[in-house]
């Protein structure tokens, strides 16, 4: 039996006197005989499996191998999301790179004395996908010991003793390129082992995607398995932004134009040399705020994240990381929290640009962001708004082309015409003349007939329409932080702009005072007039 065996690969080795069959070589890429269907083929060789294999005078290397081995100089795959450690290749991958890493010559067998002369001066595997080079860390991990373990470790993974029969580890329980490819069979395309419709092999071992957005459950549509542009990310553009943007440029049916948005005068920047995000620079990437794999369309009311987040990380109210994030708010505390990354765009009395402090139920007055607010008497509220309303971040910061902004485009902060990613126009330069379009932020929520009706404040229409005082001279958008402030200088997010607002000259005092239901007084200098103090009362 064992002569009849070798006799059979023999003659199939000899030449193509059998006929190609679905899972043959024969009439394959692979085959690079002279009658091969490639440009890679050799002159007058017409054996097929020479290449590979030869039944004497093999190397001692199963089965019956052909080709000498390249040497262990290749740079190996590395990830902070590799739970496995990886080393140089190994086993049957090592065969496939004595061809695929371009440093062997194709037609050095180990059989012949002589190189086999290849057509066309052909020597190695020319460049381009199918010579991966020795740099293999823009490459699929092969090589590592896939098993139980590795997998409860990384709940992304299936249990290896789960996998579909198409997909084989070798006899160390190491993945290796043989588990997705077979050299022999090119029935499917790219020599896959099984199917890759509906990312089913990608899916066979990683368990990631729970989304329901049609085009994130392709992993071709944002990956690609060998020599990726992103490196260890494995993208097919060179960075996460990049390759979202290659669908979300306006020009993919079904998928938002978020390029228009990052084109506009104020963006969430998305800059290649810190994609994804370093925590040295301010810059974001997609994957800062959404996880394609897990995003979903749908809605979401204040202060709950958006579906279209997906299961992304963030930092709750106390400042504690959590690995997903309940609230938008949560979201958006990686950046504009504790590490106050983005420098305040008004000089207020009470510096202070942490979001997470400022929006605290615990601060001195606030936009209800985390909780409802504490003013419990706000007559300027438009309808659909009450005193225990939550707002998003979104709600002011946001896309002025989205529906949010009264538009057709897609919501979310990705860029706006309005700095610093307004939905909407907020002027905050002193001598401002007061109109809908001027303040039409403050508007969305506050009713302007009540505002310069003075419902809320005696003075407001003064102030903001007469004097032409911005309402950021003296309020802040976001709040005041707990022991930065005092319950009755802040209340009603009053912070003064110094640049507007200067020390009373007789008294060298700059502050407000809080003396009742819509009643204050001020000592400061505000458009050369003094207040020493200026009183208000209904």
């Amino acid at each position: 039996m064992k002569r009849l065996i070798l006799a059979v690969l023999f003659v199939s080795c000899m030449g193509r006197a059998a006929l190609a069959q679905p899972s043959s070589i024969v009439g394959s890429p692979h085959d690079l005989s002279a009658g091969g269907p490639g440009p890679i083929r050799a002159v007058i060789e017409n054996q097929v499996c020479i290449f590979c294999h030869t039944p004497h005078n093999a190397s001692p290397i199963r089965p019956l191998w052909n080709r000498y081995m390249p040497v262990d100089n290749y740079l190996i795959y590395t990830s902070r999301a590799l739970d496995a450690q990886p080393g140089q290749p190994t086993g049957s991958s090592k065969m496939c790179l004595s061809c695929h890493d371009g440093t062997i010559a194709l037609g050095v067998v180990f059989s012949r004395q002589d190189p086999i002369l290849m057509a066309g001066g052909v020597t190695i595997m020319p460049n381009g996908p199918s010579n991966l080079g020795t740099d293999l860390a823009d490459d699929h991990p092969i090589s590592f010991r896939y098993d139980s373990a590795l997998a409860a470790q990384d709940t992304h993974l299936l249990d290896p003793d789960l996998l579909p029969p198409e997909l084989r580890l070798d006899f160390n329980s190491e993945l290796q390129c043989t588990t997705c490819h077979d050299a022999h069979d090119d029935s499917r395309g790219n020599f896959l082992t099984m199917e890759n419709f509906d990312s089913q092999l990608c899916m066979a071992c990683h368990q990631i995607s729970t989304t329901t957005i049609t085009d994130h459950t392709s992993c071709n549509a944002c990956h690609q398995p060998h020599s990726s542009p992103s490196g260890p990310y494995l993208l097919r553009g060179m960075t996460v932004s990049e390759t979202c943007l290659s669908c979300h440029d306006g020009n993919t049916q079904g998928a938002a134009n978020i390029a228009g948005d990052l084109n506009k005068l104020s963006i969430h920047e998305t800059y290649s040399q810190v994609d994804p995000p370093d925590p040295q620079y301010t810059h974001t990437s997609c994957t800062s705020c959404h996880d394609p794999h897990t995003m979903d369309p749908g809605t979401a009311s204040a202060p709950f994240v958006h579906p279209n987040f997906g299961d992304i990380d963030g930092i709750n109210a106390s400042g504690s990381q959590v690995a997903i994030a309940s609230y938008e708010y949560e979201v958006c505390f990686k950046c504009h929290g504790d590490q106050q990354a983005v420098p305040p765009t008004v000089q207020r009395l009470i510096p202070d640009n942490n979001a997470r402090l400022q929006f605290s139920p615990g601060a001195i007055s606030y936009h209800p962001v985390e909780a409802p607010g504490k003013n419990s008497d706000v007559p300027s509220l438009r309808p659909g708004w009450t005193t225990s309303s939550y707002v998003l971040c979104s709600d002011c910061h946001s896309s002025n082309s989205g529906t949010n902004g009264g538009g057709t485009g897609p919501n979310g902060v990705h860029g706006s015409d309005y700095s610093p990613l307004f939905v909407a126009n907020y002027e905050t330069a002193d001598y401002t003349s007061e109109s809908a379009f001027a303040y039409a932020l403050c508007y969305r929520c506050h009713d302007r007939n009540s505002i310069l009706g003075d419902e809320s404040f005696s003075e407001h229409k003064k102030h903001i329409q007469k004097e032409d005082a911005s309402c950021s001279a003296c309020h802040t958008g976001h709040g005041i932080p707990s022991g930065q402030g005092t319950l009755t200088g802040n209340s009603h997010l009053i912070n003064f702009d110094t640049s507007i607002v200067f020390p009373d000259p007789d008294t060298g005092r700059l502050e407000f005072r809080d003396t009742g239901r819509f009643r204050g007084e001020c000592y400061l200098e505000c458009h050369g007039e003094k207040h020493s103090p200026e009183d208000y009362k209904p």
